[in-house]
């Protein structure tokens, strides 16, 4: 399992450059069906539910860290670490409201562990994700 800085390449998109934390994000809020926190994401793993598991590098619990990349690796489900477990929550909508004047969100909760089961719709965002992961 390889941190997202091996082999990051940027991809040029309408909007701009994509990079693998945007198309994260997108995909993320985008997907059918996602497992959040610890007790669903080791289910999906374990029943190799999962198609792709997202880490944070922040999480607090080395043994947490340790459970999820042991279970990915033996599943052989590509895990990708993010550099916030504050990002994975908004990203994974965990957001308790978002404010309708400045649309910031409040009140985020953390997600150490994210787990998509089900892709969304086909975009080029999910295609250069599946692209990054055939790369690793």
């Amino acid at each position: 399992m390889s941190n997202m800085s091996d082999g990051e390449v940027d991809v040029q998109v309408e909007s701009g450059e994509l990079d693998i934390l945007k198309a994260i994000e997108v995909v993320l809020r985008k997907a059918d069906d996602l497992a959040r926190g610890l007790r669903e994401c080791v289910k999906a793993l374990d029943r190799q539910d999962a198609l792709l598991c997202l880490l944070a590098e922040d999480c607090d619990h080395a043994e947490y860290t340790r459970l999820i990349e042991a279970l990915a690796s033996s599943r052989k489900i590509p895990l990708l670490k993010v550099p916030s477990k504050n990002d994975l929550g908004l990203w994974s909508g965990l957001a308790k409201r978002i404010n309708k004047t400045t649309n910031e969100p409040k009140k985020v909760v953390n997600a150490s562990c994210v787990v998509i089961k089900k892709y969304g719709e086909s975009n080029a965002e999910l295609d250069f994700l599946l692209a990054h992961l055939k790369s690793l």
